[in-house]
């Protein structure tokens, strides 16, 4: 089987006997999609993940022994990447899994169909916040006090690559960053790459974290 052919593999941790096999059964039936492991816990996630080593993590939030956020910060520097699910939408949850290193974050009211999407896009190396999160996220950055100046962590960034960040952190795909830019798409990939090795990030879900916590951008200010 080549690389483009072999199926995402999936570990599911969720300390609900009946959750968690239910993510299992509907990510297992996709025929791109493989479940490789589960787990209750996220120290019996950690020891999963290692014989494994999935693609993607659908990790919950709070669990016994070692909860989603501290197994995630854990995983942050192995192949895999987590999707967090949970029914807490709560501000903390979400900074908190974010700056653990989560690629994504959906709620656990979730359709099916955007469960399977969002491991989908996980696995391609992007990130994802579902809307109702991404409010969250930008209302607690909203109650910041705003910086002056060039933050440190940004001083490496060109001016090109600032403003490729804030399109980033915005939202927008690498083809309507070029579009807007007046860009060839391959030259955003570029820039994009170029800001996650100075940023010391691994991709989207973190740029937006460093573009809102520098004040790079400011919440409503497009």
């Amino acid at each position: 089987m080549t690389e483009e052919s072999r199926p995402i593999t999936v570990v599911v941790v969720d300390d609900q006997d009946m959750v968690r096999a239910g993510f299992a059964a509907l990510l297992g039936a996709q025929p791109d999609i493989s479940v490789v492991g589960q787990a209750s816990d996220g120290q019996a996630a950690l020891d999963v993940c290692a014989a494994t080593t999935p693609d993607v993590v659908l990790m919950d939030v709070r669990m016994p022994v070692l909860d989603g956020v501290e197994a995630t910060k854990r995983l942050a520097d192995t192949p895999s990447r987590v999707l967090m699910l949970t029914t807490f939408d709560i501000d903390d949850y979400v900074y908190a899994a974010l700056r653990a290193g989560a690629s994504g974050f959906l709620l656990k009211d979730a359709t099916p169909e955007e469960l399977v999407a969002a491991v989908r896009v996980v696995a391609t190396g992007e990130s994802l916040l579902a809307p109702a999160v991404t409010s969250r996220l930008i209302a607690h950055f909203a109650r910041q006090p705003t910086l002056v100046g060039t933050p440190p962590s940004l001083a490496g960034l060109t001016p090109r690559e600032r403003e490729v960040l804030v399109r980033v952190a915005r939202g927008e795909s690498n083809a309507e960053i070029a579009a807007r830019l007046v860009l060839a798409e391959q030259t955003v990939k570029t820039h994009v790459s170029r800001i996650f090795v100075k940023l010391g990030i691994r991709d989207r879900a973190q740029a937006v974290m460093v573009a809102y916590e520098t004040g790079l951008v400011s919440p409503g200010v497009f």
